[in-house]
């Protein structure tokens, strides 16, 4: 069997698959989100940790798998989330900074107005923005007291959550190219730590992970951490590039949207970076071995978050899933678009500072078209970040492979389905994510070979389209001009 630590921005899923790639057990549990300021936004990496362990052990219990039956684990992570802690304890030395965190956009914007932002673009294939792990680790080393020292003779490391859990399964103080490629301090094309990015945020690089393939050795699980498993963790990947795997995106050309927090779309672009134009991302999509694989990505910050707004924030639902009832409930949207810039908007606008808006209420409008509006949105910023991806690569897309907890909305996925004017395919695994981060383990340790991943993939639903050409304009027009109110 193979265990999935799926460690997410608002909870950890774990799965068990078996041999055949059939889910045997599983488990989850949330944790809770920190906002000391506005655009602030923090997590207790020790409660992570006590929540995955615990979350393991449950998923464990439920797949009947008992020491000794257990072959690997695979990790996949909330990305761009940053960690520090004492390699000697183990203990946090501050609250890990998330990648939703606002905090560092005037240092951006300095190092923009600087003229570093063809460096960043060039080495790491990223933009300087505040949702990267960079600034937040230079944020860290000024602010938190003592620790630029500490981090300069080694009393301090950083990492992002994946090597967060590691440390603690295993000792190791490692990572893999997907997650070090989103912290603004990675040479994408060179694989490894560059020095000028380094200097140019005061980041001492022996306080950084060693990078190793995402498919492979990563240390041995401490029996005490694992409920008396000691195995190899043998995949990671960060969470949107474990989706790209776990739907069997193998060859060039392929690609997937997750719909988890935020939306990621992602398109695997071979052995060689691509040229990302304005508002895309080029990152590593895995390394095996010495191959390196690339990715195309546009990254939309807020979706499921709008829908875990609706419950939290303003509490006019109390589940997730009563959204579908309320948007299905109303025969149109009536003119109300919700843009969920609740921390900035990513691709293909990056404008860190535009915030919410809703814009066409009326005396009618109720929380059904709230409910709309914000499952609609999650649409339209697909749609947005697809045209600016097929214009990047010139080719139009065919199909679009959705995966995430959304994709269980089936008006979603059909509104998905008309407004982008392809047909939306979901697999059989909804959780694609926590699949992907087990295949990526079970390659690396000879249970599956990759044309084996490539054969287990399957399809649950397809959506086609069925929304006429004038609706469809209509409403996007309706969008882009909700989204010019926005904008900064």
């Amino acid at each position: 069997m193979i265990l999935s630590i799926d460690q997410g921005t608002t909870g950890t899923t774990c799965l068990v698959f078996d041999e055949d790639g059939v889910l045997t057990g599983r488990a989850y549990r949330e944790f809770a989100q920190h906002f000391p300021q506005p655009g602030w936004v923090e997590h207790d990496a020790t409660e992570i940790w006590e929540v995955t362990r615990a979350v393991a052990g449950e998923a464990l219990d439920d797949a009947g798998c008992g020491v000794g039956m257990l072959h690997a684990v695979g990790i996949t992570n909330q990305r761009e989330t940053v960690c520090v802690w004492d390699p000697a304890t183990g203990e946090p030395l501050h609250r890990a900074l998330v990648w939703q965190d606002r905090r560092t956009a005037a240092r951006c914007d300095a190092l923009r107005a600087a003229g570093h932002e063809a460096l960043v673009r060039t080495r790491t294939g990223l933009v300087l923005d505040p949702y990267f792990s960079g600034t937040k680790i230079e944020w860290l080393l000024e602010h938190v007291d003592g620790l630029r020292e500490k981090a300069q003779d080694g009393r301090a490391v950083f990492g992002t959550i994946d090597s967060w859990l590691v440390f603690n399964l295993t000792g190791e103080h490692v990572t893999e190219p997907s997650n070090a490629s989103r912290t603004l301090l990675f040479d994408i094309a060179r694989g490894e730590w560059d020095d000028d990015l380094c200097a140019l945020l005061g980041v001492p690089r022996r306080a950084l992970p060693e990078v190793r393939p995402s498919i492979g050795a990563f240390g041995t699980t401490r029996p005490e951490a694992l409920h008396g498993h000691a195995v190899p963790v043998a995949g990671i990947a960060g969470d949107q590039q474990a989706a790209l795997y776990g739907q069997a995106c193998l060859d060039r050309g392929m690609g997937k949207n997750t719909y988890g927090t935020g939306s990621f779309v992602l398109l695997n672009s071979g052995a060689e970076p691509p040229l990302a134009p304005p508002g895309l991302l080029t990152t590593v999509a895995w390394g095996i071995g010495a191959t390196t694989v690339y990715a195309l990505e546009a990254a939309i910050f807020v979706t499921g978050a709008g829908v875990q707004w609706l419950r939290d924030g303003l509490g006019i639902i109390e589940r997730a899933d009563e959204t579908e009832a309320l948007a299905a409930s109303l025969d149109g949207n009536d003119g109300v678009y919700f843009v969920p810039a609740l921390t900035g908007l990513g691709s293909p606008h990056w404008d860190p500072y535009a915030r919410g808006t809703i814009v066409g209420l009326t005396r009618g409008s109720t929380r059904a078209h709230l409910a709309r509006a914000t499952l609609e949105a999650m649409a339209y910023q697909t749609v947005d970040a697809i045209r600016a991806m097929e214009t990047a690569s010139g080719t139009p897309l065919t199909e679009l492979k959705a995966d995430g907890g959304a994709t269980a909305n089936a008006w979603l996925m059909q509104f998905q389905a008309d407004i982008l004017g392809v047909p939306v395919v979901v697999p059989e695994v909804r959780e694609t994510t926590a699949l992907g981060a087990a295949l990526l383990a079970g390659v690396g340790v000879g249970v599956w070979t990759q044309d084996r991943v490539v054969q287990m993939w399957r399809a649950r639903s397809r959506y086609e389209p069925a929304m006429g050409e004038d609706e469809r304009a209509t409403l996007l027009q309706g969008w882009s001009g909700a989204l010019a109110r926005t904008l900064t």
